[in-house]
């Protein structure tokens, strides 16, 4: 097996490089993540300026775009045909819920399977039990078919930051979602100018049981089927009445 690894903290990033460890163990792995952090990128591509993939001394490249141009420049140029498999990770800090909308990291997933592959996208809820995130995708990875997803479906998983050994099983979630997003932030720079940030991400709001929130929360690994199709499907006629009424 031939899995292309991505994500959008940057190549450099201690979550790409310990799930690189743990899936050659099982495959080749190729390395194709952006030059520095692109957390939040989306599914945007490069239209405007030239994309450079620098070839690195171990055989992996750096781009200097977004985490879904590093798939798609890989997949349709210069490994195409070559993979297998899209992973993107591991990420510093959870994808549930509304983040996927955001997320460079289920962005870089979404894109290779747009472009025909399988592949998962994982989070952890934190920065230090890498390892653990690691372990269960490799353990999830053998049990991959064709059949398993539709055309158009990615997996998210999502991690609680916890000894692989504390954590409690693996969940069958639907995403949850957060409040609205806090005020930004702003502030001066030194010559007086106002500058923003962006503020935090709102607090869990549909959090129940069986939401990937949830799981996370106590100690299970959270694993959502994502579609691109955002249609809303039971709007649809309710929207038709009200073009064709008076």
């Amino acid at each position: 097996m031939n899995i292309l690894l991505s994500n959008d903290d940057g190549y450099h990033a201690e979550g790409i490089q310990t799930l690189a460890v743990e899936l050659r163990k099982l495959a080749d792995v190729t390395i194709v993540a952006p030059d520095l952090n692109r957390s939040a990128a989306s599914g945007s591509l490069t239209l405007v300026e030239p994309l450079r993939p620098r070839r690195l001394d171990d055989g992996n490249y750096c781009v200097n775009g977004t985490p879904a141009d590093c798939v798609h420049l890989a997949l349709n140029g210069f490994l195409s045909g070559r993979i297998d498999l899209v992973v993107s990770g591991i990420n510093a800090g959870v994808n549930l819920g509304d983040d996927v909308l955001y997320s460079g990291t289920v962005a870089a997933a979404l894109e290779g399977r747009h472009l025909g592959l399988p592949a998962i996208a994982v989070s952890l809820d934190g920065r230090q039990h890498y390892d653990t995130a690691a372990r269960i995708v490799c353990d999830l990875i053998p049990k991959l078919h064709t059949q398993l997803l539709n055309p158009r479906e990615i997996i998210n998983i999502n991690v609680p930051d916890l000894p692989y050994e504390q954590i409690k099983g693996i969940k069958v979630c639907r995403l949850g979602y957060r409040e609205s997003a806090a005020e930004v932030i702003k502030q001066q720079d030194p010559r007086g100018e106002n500058i923003y940030w962006i503020g935090p991400a709102g607090l869990p709001k549909d959090a129940c049981e069986g939401t990937d929130f949830d799981a996370v929360a106590n100690g299970y690994v959270s694993i959502t089927p994502i579609q691109v199709d955002m249609t809303s499907y039971p709007s649809m006629k309710a929207l038709q009445d009200w073009l064709e009424s008076e």
